[in-house]
């Protein structure tokens, strides 16, 4: 049978097509690493995330050189963490899940996309050579602020990649009758694998106090720093501590007697 030339052409054009697609498909499945959310992955009550150690604290903890675990949690209508922010060269495996409906956790520009069930959880591994920043939106709608919902993800340089939470505890009052102190209580957590050496500096009113410590890896360090009440003297002062570049502030009042025990003596009196 002859077949005339033009019918070849077609016949040629259509076997590039067929393994065309077939390559395609291939290479988005397995080269790409795109999955579904399947049966084998692990469930969670999506009312009980605040009860779980992987997710009552949506964040970023590094497991190993160079490697990172991300737990994100979507609901209507953010992401948490937001910013994510991991460092250059690093290997980041995100474990995603849902609070409420069904939304969807896509990097812009690259193929880290994933759906956000409740009760499911999402597991993805993904490299990041070079500093850069993505958006994050979601692709299912989710509701009326469905169009507004979108997150961040920044890769840094790993110079200035930290996993660093400072945070301090303070009274609001303190009393010069009871030779009270203003005492700040200070804790500062390492999240990554390498010892981090800091300085603490506390400021309260006119008085400065700093401290040179060493945070071992994975753990907290924590510390006292206290100031005389007297020596501040009746009125409001502001407290400041910093590390790095973490702040927390406030203000403490120091007053002649406390109101509570001022109370208490008007109703000696009056007996």
């Amino acid at each position: 049978m002859k077949i005339h030339t033009y019918e070849k052409l077609w016949l040629v054009a259509a076997m590039v097509l067929i393994v065309g697609f077939i390559a395609t498909i291939t290479y988005g499945s397995v080269a790409l690493g795109i999955t579904m959310v399947g049966d084998q992955e692990d469930t969670i009550e999506p009312g009980e995330l605040g009860e779980d150690e992987r997710f009552d604290d949506p964040r970023v903890e590094q497991v190993g050189e160079n490697e990172y675990e991300a737990y994100v949690i979507a609901q209507t209508f953010i992401f948490q963490p937001d910013p994510i922010e991991v460092p250059e060269n690093s290997e980041v495996t995100f474990y995603v899940t849902a609070r409420d409906v069904i939304h969807s956790f896509s990097v812009v520009g690259t193929n880290t996309n994933t759906m956000a069930i409740p009760g499911e959880i999402s597991t993805m591994t993904v490299e990041f050579d070079e500093p850069d920043e993505y958006g994050i939106v979601c692709n299912e709608y989710c509701g009326s602020g469905h169009h507004n919902m979108e997150g961040e993800l920044h890769v840094l340089p790993e110079d200035e990649f930290d996993l660093t939470e400072l945070s301090v505890e303070a009274d609001d009052e303190v009393a010069l009758e009871d030779d009270d102190e203003v005492t700040l209580e200070i804790a500062v957590e390492n999240g990554q694998l390498e010892d981090l050496e800091t300085t603490i500096e506390a400021e309260i009113g006119d008085e400065t106090v700093t401290e040179d410590v060493t945070v071992e890896g994975d753990s907290t360090y924590e510390t006292t720093i206290s100031v005389d009440a007297a020596d501040l003297g009746e009125g409001d002062h502001d407290w400041s501590v910093t590390v790095d570049d973490y702040e927390e502030s406030g203000t403490v009042t120091v007053v002649d007697q406390l109101e509570d025990e001022t109370e208490d003596d008007g109703g000696d009196d009056d007996e």
